[in-house]
């Protein structure tokens, strides 16, 4: 299979790219700088220069592929108007992909995250949010969805607060570099709310089995862990960095806060059984061991 893949040289989506190269497809990769082409390239993969915002290419190279798989998102979370301009970036290129394959019947994988459920794990069949900080998003990846009534066998995967890899990444990767900006491992509240993660590597097997064998329609949960209190995060992070452990406002974090703030263990019962999906990799808990002091 012929995919093209956005946000193909990032954490997640070098992982994806290799995942897929190891499963004898072939990788088209939207760059956005010669370090990431030369990073593509030296993955294996192709490359096409461009970003989120020009349309007319992504939807030239979503014609011509076998299936897509959209990663990308903007990185800039300081700003409620930041914020709000990547998620109308993403909006309008995934409505840009979407329609350029109905009626193709051909693969398009999405990306969200897992929603929260009141005292228990969410669950593949719980909504996304459609308001608050990020609600836009979920608003989009539900009208992609919508998509496989119109011939595109559409699917989501909600990956977790945190998607590591060599105790990188995530919400836990933010917690580290913040802490090393201001000197103190802080966590929001009284660090009980939970958070899931799953480790990159495992996340791109499941990219590849939505791919694959996905019905249309079908969202589900990238979760090995369903979740690790802030404060567990927090402390490993803390220990390996030689910083004071302590809680801090809510408000510190930026308009992303309550999102930090919100407790939403998350399961993959049903992706594991559906999808054949079996995680091995490393937990967070056990990955956070490699932040370097």
């Amino acid at each position: 299979m012929r995919v093209f893949i956005t946000g193909g040289t990032g954490l997640i989506g070098s992982a994806v790219v290799a995942e897929l190269l190891s499963a004898g497809h072939s990788v088209t990769v939207l760059t956005r700088s010669d370090a990431s082409a030369a990073k593509a390239t030296a993955a294996g993969a192709d490359t096409v220069r461009g970003s989120l915002v020009d349309l007319d290419l992504l939807r030239r190279e979503a014609e011509s592929a076998d299936g897509v798989i959209h990663l990308a998102f903007g990185s800039d979370f300081s700003t409620p108007e930041a914020l709000n301009q990547n998620i109308a970036e993403e909006t309008a290129a995934l409505t840009t992909l979407g329609d350029a394959l109905i009626g193709t019947g051909k693969p398009l994988v999405t990306v969200s995250g897992t929603p929260q459920a009141d005292g228990r794990p969410s669950t593949e069949n719980d909504p996304l949010p459609t308001g608050g900080p990020v609600g836009g998003r979920g608003v989009t990846v539900n009208r992609i969805l919508a998509l496989a009534e119109r011939g595109v066998r559409t699917s989501a995967i909600r990956l977790p607060r945190t998607v590591h890899n060599n105790g990188e990444g995530g919400f836990a990767g933010l917690l580290t570099q913040i802490a090393r900006q201001t000197g103190v491992a802080g966590y929001p509240g009284d660090g009980s709310q939970r958070w899931p993660a799953v480790h990159a590597l495992d996340a791109a097997v499941l990219f590849r089995l939505a791919l694959e064998n996905s019905p249309a329609g079908h969202a589900w949960h990238a979760v090995t862990d369903e979740g690790d209190t802030v404060l567990d995060i927090v402390t490993v992070i803390g220990r390996r960095l030689g910083l004071p452990v302590e809680s801090v406002p809510v408000e510190s974090f930026g308009p992303i806060g309550p999102v930090f703030a919100a407790d939403q263990p998350a399961s993959s019962a049903r992706t594991r059984a559906e999808l054949g999906w079996e995680p091995t990799r490393p937990s967070l808990l056990a990955d956070l061991e490699n932040v370097e002091p």
